[in-house]
């Protein structure tokens, strides 16, 4: 068993306001293994980030390995990191002593909807898979979901489950499509599914980004925890064994006919 905490928590355009609410989440998390944050935990989208935006050991990662280290658990979360004309989306992942592991940064950049990602954000290039609580753990970054070519990529190199975090945006249909793509990428792949999105947060902009349902999904595609809408830390538990069971039952991984 792994023990996670989804970290549903409204994010602020202040970094110095989301560190707080996420050392606070820390505390509320202690006895899990891992802490997983949304996307952006470091602060809201926006033309800000350009100058918001820090490198791995500046202040805010610095604050939550420091709170990773106190609490004895390893920890997700998206960054905005500096470097070039443009920042970098990415994913940290500290580990229970407070270092960081490894970073990934998001492929797929958010050009859809009338949004534009790319005008702020340079893409990565590579898939990541990260050792963390014992666990191989294949990172995900929102607008990646609608790709599932990259969480196949991910399963090839060898992950045994998936942290997914968003800060989906609002509008018609775009609750559904998060839990229906969040569902899918669990299912088509039998993995556990560790999804983490912002939790709303109306009293401090108005730009649609976030709307919660962070959820545990197992490898038959059942949702097993959802925190709806509101902020809120649940701890949840993986079970590794019963991967095997149900690969055993749905061997679809072994069917696939087209490899690479």
């Amino acid at each position: 068993m792994t023990r996670i905490a989804l970290c549903q928590i409204p994010v602020s355009p202040d970094p110095s306001v989301n560190l707080k609410r996420a050392r606070e989440a820390l505390a509320r998390a202690e006895g899990a293994d891992l802490a997983i944050f949304p996307e952006a935990t470091l602060t809201r989208y926006g033309r800000r980030v350009t100058d918001l935006a820090e490198p791995l050991d500046g202040p805010f990662v610095s604050g939550l390995a420091e709170g990773a280290r106190q609490h004895g658990l390893a920890v997700i979360a998206g960054v905005f990191e500096s470097g070039g004309d443009r920042v970098r989306n990415t994913a940290v992942v500290i580990d229970a002593e407070g270092a960081v592991t490894a970073a990934y940064r998001k492929i797929h950049l958010f050009d859809s909807f009338g949004a534009r990602e790319s005008d702020l954000v340079a893409p990565g290039a590579e898939p990541v898979v990260a050792e963390v609580a014992g666990v191989r753990v294949g990172l995900i970054t929102c607008y990646d979901v609608r790709f599932p070519e990259l969480a196949r990529a991910l399963v090839d190199q060898g992950a045994e489950m998936f942290a997914v975090i968003a800060a989906w945006g609002s509008g018609p249909l775009k609750e559904d499509h998060w839990v229906t793509l969040v569902r899918a990428r669990a299912l088509e792949n039998t993995m556990w599914t560790a999804a983490v999105g912002q939790a709303p947060n109306p009293g401090e902009s108005s730009d649609g980004y976030g709307v919660g349902r962070s959820m545990l999904v197992d490898p038959l595609g059942v949702v097993r925890a959802d925190l709806g809408t509101g902020p809120g830390v649940q701890v949840v538990e993986v079970d590794h064994e019963y991967t095997a069971a149900a690969r055993a039952t749905l061997p679809c991984l072994e069917h696939r006919v087209m490899r690479g």
